[in-house]
């Protein structure tokens, strides 16, 4: 199947490694790699940076603009992988109506484990007391979505060493 044309979606909150697993998968297969956070406008990056989590509103922008992204490579007849934290059901709606059968994998992990991480990083804007608005907005992907989940706490080569086994990419 990885022969076939098709859109995927990295997501978690953020200090998952949507990123890194991300551009691994992205490796991996061959395809290119979307930064979702390069989308967002400027009002949303200072707003994270000042530690103000994001609303509904704020990102309805954002994700239409990701969802044309993946429409654009899904038109071009070029399959990609995308990072976008795409907490909600809704916000995953939203990428559907540019590529439908977009496939999710989930990098999902401990309170703890993100916050050591996030602790960690340098250079983001993301501040990491967002963390908790992000976990309380955060609903895990449905039955009825195309997707799976990886643990974080794997290597990343692990990470998608088991994402493409689920996904039968392999």
């Amino acid at each position: 199947m990885s022969g076939a044309l098709q859109q995927i979606v990295v997501m978690g909150v953020s200090g998952a490694g949507k990123s890194t697993t991300g551009e691994a998968l992205a490796r991996r297969l061959g395809w290119p790699f979307i930064e979702g956070d390069a989308f967002h406008p400027p009002a949303n990056v200072e707003k994270m940076h000042n530690g103000i989590p994001l609303t509904d509103a704020d990102r309805d922008p954002w994700l239409h603009a990701l969802a044309a992204e993946l429409a654009r490579f899904q038109g071009q007849g070029e399959s990609a992988v995308m990072g976008c934290s795409s907490l909600k059901r809704s916000y995953r709606d939203i990428l559907r109506t540019g590529a439908p059968r977009v496939r999710f994998v989930h990098v999902h992990g401990t309170r703890a484990l993100l916050t050591e991480r996030l602790a960690n990083r340098s250079g983001h804007f993301f501040a990491p007391s967002l963390l908790d608005s992000q976990l309380d907005t955060l609903e895990m992907l449905q039955p009825d979505e195309d997707g799976v989940v990886v643990d974080m706490a794997l290597s990343v080569e692990d990470q998608v060493d088991l994402a493409m086994r689920l996904l039968r990419l392999d």
